[in-house]
């Protein structure tokens, strides 16, 4: 699922809330630190990773893709 963003990059932690598969920061950042969240592939362990246009984030069994606005 393409997630647009409409700035250079956005916070892993704040994207997840973005896309709408968390509601709080604290979530987020729980599910982070807990190993559940991958960046293209990779497990991210950072809420702060900075996620640009082209990035895939995958939670929950799903995909979503950092796109630009512009």
């Amino acid at each position: 699922m393409d997630i647009k963003i409409n700035t250079e990059y956005i916070k892993l932690d704040s994207f997840l809330k973005w896309a709408g598969v968390v509601s709080l920061g604290s979530e987020a950042k729980a599910y982070i630190l807990e190993g559940l969240v991958k960046v293209n592939d990779e497990v991210e362990l950072r809420r702060g990773k900075k996620i640009y246009p082209g990035d895939k984030v995958e939670f929950n069994g799903e995909v979503f893709t950092a796109v630009s606005e512009a």
